[in-house]
Formats: C-alpha cells, sequence, structure tokens
C-alpha cells in the first residue's frame, strides 16, 4: 500500500476527520453554544477515544472488509452481533441502537426490518463516512447501497440523512471535488418526493448558512430560529444539515469545521465527526493540525492501519467495476 498516495491520505482524512471530531465534541454534546464558552472558551483539544460514533463505524468497517467492500443490512447485523459484549457494557450507545441490538438478538428480525419504529437520531448517520470511502468518487452508488445499510438502525428520514452524508464523503473523493460539490451530492441522489423532509432540512439550514456573516453569526441565527423544542436534540434533520453547513462555513477546512462542530453545542459530537469526517476527506490527512495526531499518539497509528485495508477495498472495488465495463464493451462491439 503506497501511503504516499493521493487516496490513501483522503481515506485517512476522513477517519482521522471523524474520530477527532467525536473526541473533541463529547465534553460539549448538550451545551448550548454560551455554556460552551463559559465552562470552555474556544475548544480546540481534545482526549479520549470519542463514542458510539467511532464505536459503529468501527464496526462498520470491519463488516466492510469482510465483504469486499460490500456490505449490507444482514453483514452489519452480523458483526453488531459478533461485538456482543460491547453493546451489553457500554452505556454509550443511544436508543435506536440499543433497540436494534435488542431486536436483533431477541427476536426473529430481519436486519432490513430492524430499523422500522425506532426514533429519528442521528444514529445511522453519524456512522456512515466508511460507505462513502468505498465508493469513493461515486456519490450515487453511495446513496443507493447506504439506502440499504442504514435501514438496520433507521426507516424514516433518518435514512435519507444517512444516505445525504454517505454521498457527500463519496464525492469528496472525486477528483476536483469543492465544497459546493460535495454540497451538491448531499442532496441530489436523494429522492425528490421519498426524501422530501431531508431535502427541505438540507436547504433551509444551508440557505441560512450562506445568508450569515461568518460561523457565530450562523450559530446565533440557528438557536434563535431554528432550534425546534419538539425535536431531540440528537434528531438528523438538525445534525445532518448542520455538518454540511458547517464544512461550508469553514470553506471545507477539517481544522475549522471540526471546532465549528465542537463548539456548536447540542449534538457535539455527532455534528463534529461528520463535519470532520467530510472535511476531512475533501483536504486529506495532511491538512489536519500535527498536534492533533500527537495528541492521538498510538490510535493515530490504528488509523493508518484501517486508512490502508480501506483503500485497498477502494481500489479493488474500482478495478472490478472497470473489468466488468471493459467486458461489457467488448462483448457489444
Amino acid at each position: 500500500m503506497n501511503s504516499d498516495s493521493p487516496l490513501f491520505d483522503k481515506v485517512l482524512g476522513c477517519l482521522l476527520g471523524g474520530v477527532i471530531g467525536d473526541a473533541m465534541g463529547t465534553p460539549t454534546e448538550k451545551l448550548s453554544h454560551d455554556e460552551i464558552q463559559q465552562r470552555f472558551g474556544w475548544v480546540q483539544t481534545f482526549s479520549g477515544d470519542g463514542t458510539d460514533d467511532s464505536i459503529l463505524k468501527h464496526i462498520l468497517c470491519e463488516t466492510l472488509e469482510r465483504t469486499g467492500g460490500h456490505a449490507t443490512a444482514d453483514a452489519w447485523a452480523e458483526d453488531w452481533l459478533r461485538h456482543t459484549q460491547t453493546f451489553v457494557d457500554s452505556k454509550l450507545f443511544f436508543a435506536p441502537v440499543v433497540a436494534t441490538f435488542w431486536k436483533l438478538s431477541g427476536e426473529p428480525v430481519p436486519p432490513r426490518d430492524a430499523g422500522a419504529g425506532n426514533m429519528a437520531s442521528s444514529s445511522s448517520a453519524m456512522c456512515i463516512s466508511p460507505m462513502g470511502i468505498v465508493n469513493a468518487g461515486n456519490p450515487r452508488q453511495a446513496a443507493l447501497e447506504t439506502f440499504e445499510v442504514a435501514g438496520l438502525v433507521h426507516h424514516n428520514f433518518c435514512r435519507d440523512g444517512a444516505c445525504a452524508m454517505a454521498a457527500a464523503v463519496a464525492q469528496a473523493f472525486a477528483p476536483g471535488a469543492d465544497v459546493e460539490s460535495v454540497l451538491r451530492a448531499a442532496s441530489e441522489f436523494l429522492p425528490e418526493r421519498s426524501a422530501k423532509v431531508m431535502r427541505m432540512a438540507l436547504q433551509a439550514t444551508l440557505a441560512m448558512a450562506r445568508e450569515s456573516t461568518g460561523y457565530e453569526d450562523f450559530r446565533a441565527r440557528y438557536y434563535r430560529e431554528a432550534v425546534d423544542a419538539r425535536r431531540h436534540f440528537t434528531d438528523s434533520r438538525e445534525t445532518v444539515p448542520l455538518a454540511l453547513a458547517l464544512v461550508w462555513l469553514a470553506g471545507g477546512d477539517a481544522q475549522k469545521a471540526v471546532e465549528y462542530g465542537a463548539n456548536f453545542g447540542r449534538d457535539a459530537d455527532t455534528i463534529a465527526s461528520m463535519a470532520g469526517a467530510v472535511a476531512g476527506a475533501l483536504g486529506g490527512a495532511r491538512a489536519l493540525p500535527r498536534a492533533w495526531l500527537d495528541t492521538l499518539g498510538p490510535r493515530a497509528d490504528s488509523q493508518r492501519a484501517l486508512a490502508g485495508r480501506m483503500t485497498q477495498l477502494v481500489r479493488a472495488r474500482a478495478e472490478a467495476a472497470r473489468a466488468a465495463a471493459q467486458a461489457m464493451l467488448e462483448a457489444s462491439a
């Protein structure tokens, strides 16, 4: 594996941006931006391994490795059950994940149906970036495959949020990708009618970001005008659009995107993790502060090893697709 390749750098940037965002946003989760300012000032450091966002993401990576980069709800469910002790012991998992786990463990529920009836949350979108990685440069396919996989956790607009995040990550790998193309990809492959709820949420939040004078103005406006007391703060109608809006406000800069997420409050770990994954894929690991990698210590090495294996999956899938297309062209000549 060529660890100097642009592809590897982008894969590693996506993984590191997600993990660091998760860890940096952990202390500020559930707080308002005013409470964050009073307690911490401006958050720009982190410690720890992150939360359930990172745990589920790494289990999904295991599934992708085991299936040659072709995950399904069934395959991901098998790996959840292989990690039964993790789900039983950890207090990190949120209600939809716990519900799915016990459905899989105690009832004969087909994995594709396990997400039915689960409450709205970010639990499927927060960990989905590996689906974008293995579909690097192909956001349409990332959205299609994610709809199948995310059904393990959600069957509502949250599933569409996961598709939006996977498509955004996939587009970040495309040659010449920029922030605007990533934002377009996030909604372009969501069905206009079936995914109307998530498409409207994306449109409204991104419009507010574009109309704002900067991050602080956007954050104040969002708290004043867009926070809906009827929704739980983990609702993906809030977190997914916010993560993408922060990537736009950061100009695609991963350091800014992660810090913006961590200092936003509410579901800060998830927002920062998703924003970090997208911006990390766009700019690559080389754009991340060296101090962040030093803080990760040995964990950075494990992420590099995982990035190497994920990069191999991307290449294998691309080569298989190329061979299949060539065979079709030859057969039809």
